[in-house]
């Protein structure tokens, strides 16, 4: 059962607002059965857009999504999409690592079974923005450590990845072909 808190601010929660919440953290609500979930919702307007910051609480597991966009249903779908994925992430998480325990503790004809290799083991979620190549090159070299940078080129209105060459002073982009 979900107990879920709305709270606005220069923007009025009406009752379709409340009930399209509601029926959109259903699809939260079968990740966890039986067990009690706590919604916060914060809706706000800034400038021109609609904010919609959505924490959910179960079990000791904390998930936060804020989006922002022209139109609040909007940003409220991206934040549902946003804490799904991250629900399905910790949970596949958790089943990964119970299955590896009890990997590691089994043995095959007497000998230890290897772990299981070639495996996606992280997943980064951020947001991509919107920004010129020029732009995007400052950025990736303020970040020390990162190899990559994934933006929306203002030119071509197309993701793009900006990637570190091995030499360390030039850059490489991906564009995609369509």
């Amino acid at each position: 059962m979900i107990n879920l808190t709305i709270t606005d601010k220069e923007l009025k929660a009406t009752d379709a607002i409340k009930d399209y919440v509601e029926k959109k953290l259903g699809r939260i609500e079968k990740y966890f059965g039986n067990e009690d979930v706590e919604a916060n919702v914060k809706i706000k307007a800034e400038k021109n857009y609609q904010i919609a910051e959505i924490y959910i609480s179960v079990s000791g597991m904390n998930y936060k999504a804020v989006t922002e966009d022209k139109d609040l249903y909007a940003s409220i779908d991206k934040d549902i999409d946003i804490l799904e994925g991250q629900i399905r992430k910790a949970k596949t998480k958790k089943e990964k690592m119970q299955k590896d325990s009890s990997l590691k503790q089994m043995t095959f004809n007497g000998e230890e079974v290897s772990e299981v290799e070639d495996e996606v083991i992280k997943t980064l979620h951020y947001e991509i923005k919107p920004m010129s190549v020029e732009d995007a090159k400052l950025k990736l070299k303020e970040k020390q450590g990162n190899l990559f940078l994934t933006f929306i080129n203002v030119d071509t209105n197309k993701v793009n990845v900006l990637y570190k060459l091995p030499d360390g002073k030039n850059f490489g982009i991906v564009e995609p072909e369509v």
